[in-house]
This record gives structure tokens, C-alpha cells and sequence, in this order.
């Protein structure tokens, strides 16, 4: 039997959607919202009728029947602490993101998108990896000051995707082996997998700096800086996520255009870039005390994990911990799509939302 899975990913000032047959991609595409039309909206759900119009009247226009889905599954938005893997959307999850969720995001359209065109195809809507998964060990959440407790922000559906995929092609199960993920993209987190279950992370403001984000900076420094006078905290914010990291250095964010400034010979270029793989082999050693040592397979994936110069710099300062496995792209929609195909197939359960 196969299934048909229309998957859902909002964005900023897009909304992502593709629909497979189960592993083959029968077409996707990115509907783009002007921003003259998203400043219409108050408030991030106000969005909904509107996105939710957006893609049904696309899937009119392509001639596809809603009702040939077998499943429809949004990105996963920002509820409190969930675990990894698939949900049913309920009243419940649906409630939770409309009047308290932890904060204003795109993805909190997912669900209800999800759910509103599931009504219609007769089927089950789902979330899978939501970006609030939490599956922290208790001492992994311990900072240093109270107040301030380390809690689980990473690329979780990317990343637990790609080491799902690679423990099938090493013909194991992914609950059976240990893995450290890096995602390369805009932002950069890592995370490590323990026998099924992401025990512990590095989020995009405590560890490596990437186009657009600082990432760990000294800490007094920072407190210095803030109460400079010289700044506003919106400034400041801008500084840690947006204007960070190679953009603060080079005023350039594609990576490739950093590759191509290093072959023209421009060393400060290099310096930074090479940075940048520096503290991401870094970061992947911190995680590797997390397990004792006992990590099977180093994934590098992500958008910029397409740079053989980067990923070779990465490459040779961990692959003495474990063998390294190149694995490039976002890969989110592919991700959102395979996860509810194995709950349909019965090789994953999906979990029931509550508070």
C-alpha cells in the first residue's frame, strides 16, 4: 500500500509545501507572501486564513484532490517542551499555540494549516520534530547561575532525520546508536544522539558563530558592551543573531562568496572562515564527552555542508573521534514527509498532546 503526504512548513514570508508518495517527491514549492500583505497582520495566527487559503488554492491550480492524501503533517511550532517524533494535532496542541505559545513564530501555523485541510481529506493531521523537541538529560540543563537554565533549542528535524537515515543505511536502528550532529546553515547548532533521545545540545547562541549569528562570545565583554551606552537592546540582539558571526566580519553572508574571496587570495577571509570550522570541531568534541567517547558517526549537514573546504577543515579535526559522514541540504520537507510515512507504516508510534 502507499501513502500520500502533504507537507507544510511556514516560513517568515513563505509557506513550504510538498506532497509525496511515500519516499518519492511528487512536487514541491515555496508560496511566497509579500510583505505588503504580511504587515496587514497584527499578530502571527491572524495569518491563518490567508496561508491556509494560499495552499489549498495552489493544490487547486495543480489538479491535486486533497482527498487522495493518506496524512498531512505541519512543522511543528513553538509549544512548551515536547518530545522528538510525531503528534496528532488536537484541540488541545491547537489551543496551546493560538493563545500561549512560547513565542510568536511562523511555525505555529503548521498545526492548524495541517489540521483544517486534514478535516477536509478525511485524515489525521500530525507534527513531527517539533523546534520545541526537549529530551535533555537533567544535568545537561545546569548553566551556572539559576536563573538562567540551559533548555533545548537546535535543528532538531534536520538533524534527527539525516541520523535516522544514515543508521538505516548502515542497516542498524537509530535507537541502537549514538551520533553528533552539526547543522551548517544560516545558524548553527549541534546536538548528540544517545541511543534514540537528544541528550544534550549546542544551541546557535552558545557555541560556533555562523553567517549571521555571533554564537559564544566572552561573556563580561558582552555585559560591557550592553551597558556601553553605545547600543539599544534591539541593536545588541541584532549584533548575537542577524548581524553576527562572517556578516560582522565581511559584511557578506553566502558562503560562497566567502570561498570565492579565499581564492582570490583574501587571507582575512580565510582566517574567519576557517573560524568557523574551527569552533564547529570544537563543539563537536564538547558533545563527544557527553557519550564517554562512544560516538558511531559524525554528521555534517546543512545548507553549507555542500563546502568540501569547510566540511574537509571540520573533517580533520574530529574524524579521529569518529568516522564523519557528509550529509548537505535543509531537508526539512523530506523530513516532515518520512517521519509521518513511518507512523503510517507502523514503524513509529505518534504521541497524543497534553498540557
Amino acid at each position: 500500500m502507499s501513502y500520500k503526504i502533504l507537507a507544510i512548513n511556514p516560513g517568515s514570508t513563505s509557506t513550504k509545501i510538498a506532497v509525496y508518495e511515500d519516499e518519492r517527491e511528487l512536487f514541491t514549492a515555496t508560496l511566497d507572501h509579500p510583505v505588503e500583505e504580511i504587515e496587514k497582520y497584527d499578530h502571527i495566527q491572524d495569518q491563518y486564513e490567508m496561508r491556509k487559503n494560499v495552499v489549498l488554492s495552489f493544490l487547486g491550480e495543480k489538479g491535486f484532490d486533497v482527498k487522495e492524501l493518506s496524512a498531512v503533517v505541519g512543522r511543528g511550532g513553538m509549544l512548551p517542551p515536547v518530545k522528538s517524533g510525531a503528534y496528532e494535532v488536537n484541540e488541545l496542541m491547537l489551543k496551546t499555540l493560538r493563545e500561549k505559545p512560547y513565542m510568536e513564530h511562523a511555525s505555529n501555523l503548521g498545526a492548524p494549516i495541517a489540521y483544517e485541510i486534514a478535516k477536509v481529506a478525511g485524515v489525521k493531521a500530525y507534527i513531527y520534530d517539533s523546534v520545541r523537541v526537549d529530551e535533555l538529560n537533567e544535568i545537561a540543563r545546569i548553566s551556572g547561575m539559576p536563573d538562567i537554565p540551559r533548555t533545548s533549542t537546535s535543528h532538531v528535524l534536520n538533524t534527527r532525520a539525516m541520523a535516522i537515515k544514515l543508521a538505516k543505511k548502515m542497516g542498524k536502528k537509530y535507537e541502537d546508536m549514538n551520533f553528533i550532529v552539526a547543522h551548517l546553515g544560516g545558524g548553527i547548532s549541534l546536538n548528540v544522539h544517545q541511543k534514540g533521545q537528544i541528550v544534550d545540545i549546542i544551541s546557535d547562541d552558545e557555541g560556533p558563530f555562523s553567517p549571521e549569528s555571533a554564537g559564544r562570545v566572552p561573556c563580561r565583554k558582552l555585559i560591557e558592551l550592553c551597558y556601553s551606552g553605545k547600543y539599544d537592546k534591539r541593536t545588541m540582539l541584532k549584533k548575537l543573531r542577524g548581524n553576527g558571526g562572517i556578516k560582522a566580519y565581511l559584511g557578506i553572508i553566502d558562503a560562497r562568496e566567502v570561498e570565492r574571496l579565499i581564492e582570490k587570495g583574501d587571507e582575512k577571509a580565510r582566517l574567519i572562515y576557517e573560524a568557523m570550522a574551527y569552533q564547529v570541531a570544537k563543539g563537536i568534541g564538547e558533545l563527544a564527552t557527553v557519550v564517554e567517547g562512544n560516538v558511531d558517526y559524525i554528521i555534517l549537514t546543512g545548507g553549507i555542508a555542500y563546502s568540501e573546504m569547510l566540511t574537509n577543515w571540520i573533517k580533520k579535526r574530529v574524524e579521529f573521534i569518529a568516522p564523519v559522514e557528509i550529509m548537505p541540504g535543509e531537508n526539512e520537507m523530506e523530513s516532515l514527509a518520512y517521519g509521518i510515512l513511518r507512523v503510517l507504516r507502523g514503524e513509529e508510534k505518534f504521541r497524543v498532546y497534553t498540557e
